[in-house]
């Protein structure tokens, strides 16, 4: 990540005038690395927690060119000093250190005005800032865009892109709710002023590692969210056994499974504040909250649901969350698996099973737990 990010730190010095082609240039490297990410994961050099991570670093070095370019974009154009501290934090899968080939890249914008600085100022400018790296990474171009999505933010989309920490402190203290403390569990600080996402998680700690844990009433609401999004948000016939993130043991069941634990917990147990799922149920086993039986059962399930979901883009060359149903798709996914050309069917099974076996232990630790 390190060298990367010289790499890419370098374009954009190059091109300190020219936001569009610094961006540019940190896209191609990006893309190089997508490419060469891809090679080690399909001749089985890397396993997919390192696919993740590799990704991962890759997204917050290129988010970190674009901000940069798009700092001193709006510093010319403003004919004075930047006004204010910029910091990103990664949320989702980017903050869990999971990204996959096809994720769009989920943040917040935090600033902190410089002393003397008008607030609104720094706020004008921040939030060009963060437009403007929104576009450079997702304009047309040769290379693969990253997508954007700050839609965690307090208040979703209709919420202000950017906050100070003054003004996110002032909306948790008055207004979270628990999915949002839920949400914050993967927050962590990926490009920016890093102090400035120092103090952002610190501000944040208390609330997604509360003292005491949380309240049964908590427990009992963020179960029925989970119910009411199984009922919802499986696409209109989708097969829910075949469906990696949505569907019975699968990606999201896991990851609930661990971060309720980490919501009732890592207050007082600081192995489990992590942002990344594996790591959360590992030390979960560790420190007897989880059987390490069903740990490593969920584990497998959501290991295989990742490398699915990254072999698909891969042999697809767009995103899927579902096993497809046309035979020579699953051929060419089975081969992506390492399966061997008469396997095109064991790969369905074995996901059906892993899953299944994943699916009684979240009805039995995450509902009933």
């Amino acid at each position: 990540a390190a060298t990367l990010a010289a790499e890419a730190a370098a374009a954009v010095g190059r091109y300190a005038e020219d936001a569009e082609t610094a961006v540019a240039a940190a896209r191609a490297l990006r893309r190089r690395e997508l490419l060469r990410t891809a090679c080690a994961d399909l001749s089985g050099l890397i396993d997919i927690e390192e696919v993740g991570q590799a990704l991962s670093s890759l997204n917050d070095v290129t988010i970190q060119a674009a901000l940069t370019a798009a700092i001193n974009k709006v510093t010319l154009e403003r004919r004075e000093p930047f006004p204010t501290r910029v910091a990103v934090i990664a949320m989702g899968r980017l903050g869990g250190l999971e990204s996959s080939y096809a994720s769009d890249a989920d943040v917040m914008f935090v600033h902190a005005p410089l002393p003397g600085v008008a607030e609104r100022d720094a706020t004008d400018a921040a939030h060009a800032v963060a437009e403007e790296t929104r576009r450079l990474l997702a304009r047309p171009a040769p290379d693969p865009p990253l997508q954007i999505d700050a839609g965690l933010r307090p208040e979703g989309r209709q919420g202000p892109l950017v906050r100070t920490i003054a003004s996110y402190k002032a909306y948790y203290d008055r207004w979270a709710s628990h999915w949002e403390a839920q949400a914050l569990l993967r927050a962590r600080f990926c490009a920016g002023d890093a102090d400035l996402g120092r103090e952002f998680t610190a501000l944040v700690d208390p609330m997604r590692y509360p003292e005491g844990g949380i309240s049964v009433d908590a427990v009992r609401e963020i179960r029925k969210l989970k119910a009411r999004m199984e009922a919802e948000r499986l696409p209109r016939g989708a097969d829910p056994a075949l469906h990696t993130k949505l569907g019975r043991g699968g990606l999201t069941d896991v990851e609930w499974v661990a971060q309720l634990i980490q919501l009732r917990h890592a207050g007082a147990v600081p192995a489990l504040r992590t942002t990344r799922t594996l790591d959360a149920l590992r030390a979960a086993a560790a420190e007897d909250l989880l059987d390490p039986a069903d740990e490593a059962v969920l584990a497998e399930a959501w290991l295989f649901a990742s490398r699915i979901r990254d072999a698909l883009m891969l042999v697809r060359g767009r995103a899927a969350d579902s096993i497809p149903t046309l035979v020579k798709e699953r051929l060419l996914l089975a081969r992506a698996l390492g399966y061997p050309p008469e396997g095109t069917e064991d790969f369905v099974e074995d996901y059906r099973r892993a899953t299944r076996r994943a699916r009684t232990v979240v009805e039995r630790v995450f509902y009933e737990g």
